[in-house]
């Protein structure tokens, strides 16, 4: 480490500490030769690398830039999507490799999105997997449909609201004594 004031080739650690989420280290140094301190910050570098094979740092503005496409018209926020950009970052750290392929970026991204807003989520999904027709669509719609009710089961209580809910798309049940909608 060279000295920022006098150019010395070497300084001395006197105090090594990690920073802010630990994805990075403080150290206190200095100069053998001029005797000033100074300060140094190491964060390990991430890279992604494309399909292509060109590798570029990993930049969580692009993330959020993306995610925020998918957000678009949603009831998202720019905080969300900051945060949802710190999740992404702190999972692809986490691996401890510093070359992380273009693939698990988009996998990174989709569990949080998921939580965050579905409709973004297909969003993202129906480019990230390339979906190519309606069914792949109904598939990831189905797929979200259990995650929310894993059991598949109707409860045995009836609702009675969802009783008055009819609509085109969806069958209705129809109970003893009550007649179908028009």
């Amino acid at each position: 480490m060279f000295c920022p004031y006098c150019r010395h080739h070497d300084s001395k650690v006197l105090d090594s500490r990690t920073a802010e989420d630990g994805s990075s280290i403080r150290r206190r140094r200095q100069c053998p030769d001029c005797s000033r301190r100074f300060t140094t910050v190491e964060q390990m570098q991430l890279v992604v690398v494309k399909r292509s094979g060109v590798v570029e740092p990993f930049a969580r503005d692009k993330v959020i830039g993306g995610v925020r496409k998918a957000c678009k018209g949603r009831p998202v926020t720019e905080d969300q999507l900051a945060r949802l950009g710190q999740v992404v970052e702190d999972t692809l750290r986490a691996s401890g490799s510093p070359e992380v392929p273009a693939d698990e970026v988009g996998v990174a991204i989709l569990g949080p999105l998921r939580d965050l807003d579905q409709v973004a989520y297909l969003r993202f999904a129906s480019v990230y997997r390339q979906f190519r027709s309606v069914d792949d669509f109904e598939a990831e719609i189905a797929l979200l449909r259990v995650e929310q009710d894993p059991t598949g089961i109707e409860p045995l209580i009836p609702d009675p609201a969802a009783d008055q809910k009819v609509s085109a798309f969806t069958p209705h049940r129809l109970t003893p004594g009550r007649k179908a909608p028009p």
